[in-house]
């Protein structure tokens, strides 16, 4: 293998790498800042309202769980990012298999 090959491998696992890290923070943000206002619309719809008060408790009692290592916080925390991997891999699997 020649030095520019080596170059260009280089170069090419730094950018995976970063865009791989850029999915992550986008997906945990998500995770963090979207996932638990939605869960409580969609609990309070269904379920009727939250019984620590309103979305502001529910959200303080989700960061309260991620701050004290809470397993379940951190699988709702995580789970954009879990599910972007998932269907990434899949379609990863479509392309390579043949026709």
């Amino acid at each position: 293998m020649t030095l520019s090959a080596l170059s260009r491998d280089a170069a090419a696992s730094r950018t995976s790498l970063w865009r791989e890290v850029i999915i992550l923070v986008g997906a945990l943000a998500f995770g963090v800042l979207a996932v638990p206002p939605l869960l409580w619309l969609v609990g309070a719809r269904t379920l009727g309202p939250y019984p620590g008060g309103a979305i502001g408790a529910m959200v303080t009692s989700f960061f309260h769980g991620l701050a004290t290592g809470s397993i379940g916080f951190w699988i709702v925390a995580l789970a954009p990012y879990v599910f972007i991997t998932i269907v990434r891999a899949l379609f990863a699997i479509i392309r390579a298999s043949p026709d």
